[in-house]
């Protein structure tokens, strides 16, 4: 069985497939964590482009576009990579792998056989995976549920009954829904639902702050019964503090920003007045 979502830094642990396969498996680090997993002799480990932190001499990486990473070319529209990196052990002992978090993230190890061998996850929340783990990415094709932005309809479904290894920002919350309980969570706040969960989205405020942003605009509906895991501070949250930390002060200090903008719009009006006056003529 796999480690619980917030296994303690440095405890081992030990994962034993439907085959009865054992591979022993390290959570190192707090917050910026790493995966390190032991493989036997031609045991391998499929992972996410540039995860890789440190592994064995006997490991050999390659990448590799699997087929049954359904939805490729929608990843390559919105500028995702869909290959991925295969690591195995072509050695005759045993050896490991480190795969680390590409930021500030807690990595969650997901057994598939104790979720019904199914889970729906945030768009790029699959880190690496052992065993018999597919990695779908679907469009909801359902109008209501589509948000601004690329991330607010693509998904990743993760299918089989392997191990899985997830990633979620900040402080990591489990919630088990009753049947008919409903939890309202900011849409960026959800990192992984079981399959038995319905998702409604609710679109705070007016149309335009849902489209153009705002913080808290949309919000995900969760209905029972089912599984959710929730993080404190998404990385598009942390990433969008950080940008505003940073520029506001450059913007108050140069007073010739205002100025540009205020052109820029004059010249636009301008532009379109005279394409309106060409056009009638």
């Amino acid at each position: 069985m796999a480690a619980p979502f917030f296994s303690t830094p440095f405890q081992p642990y030990i994962y034993q497939s439907p085959e009865d396969a054992i591979t022993p498996f390290q959570i190192l680090g707090g917050e910026a964590q790493v995966v390190q997993i032991m493989l036997k002799p031609q045991e391998k480990v499929i992972a996410k482009p540039g995860s890789m932190c440190f592994m064995s001499g006997s490991i050999e990486m390659e990448n590799a576009y699997l087929p049954e990473n359904e939805g490729g070319s929608w990843q390559w529209l919105f500028g995702k990579t869909i290959t991925n990196i295969v690591l195995r052990n072509s050695g005759p002992g045993d050896g490991f792998v480190g795969i680390a978090a590409p930021s500030f993230a807690r990595i969650l190890p997901i057994d598939l056989a104790m979720f019904n061998g199914e889970i729906l996850c945030q768009p790029d929340a699959f880190l690496c995976s052992v065993n018999d783990v597919k990695v779908i990415n679907t469009v909801d094709q359902r109008g209501r549920n589509i948000v601004s932005g690329a991330e607010g309809f693509l998904r990743q479904k993760l299918c089989g009954q392997g191990l899985a290894f997830i990633l979620a920002s900040g402080s990591v919350v489990q919630k088990s829904l009753d049947v008919g309980e409903v939890l309202a969570v900011d849409v960026s706040c959800v990192v992984a639902v079981t399959r038995t969960v319905d998702i409604q989205i609710k679109h705070n405020g007016a149309a335009r702050r849902a489209v153009f942003g705002g913080d808290n605009a949309v919000t995900a509906l969760l209905t029972g019964p089912g599984i959710v895991f929730i993080q404190s501070l998404p990385f598009n949250r942390l990433s969008q503090r950080i940008a505003r930390a940073v520029t506001s002060p450059n913007m108050r200090e140069n007073p010739k920003f205002f100025i540009q903008i205020a052109l820029f719009f004059f010249l636009a009006y301008v532009v379109i007045v005279s394409s309106f006056i060409l056009t009638d003529i």
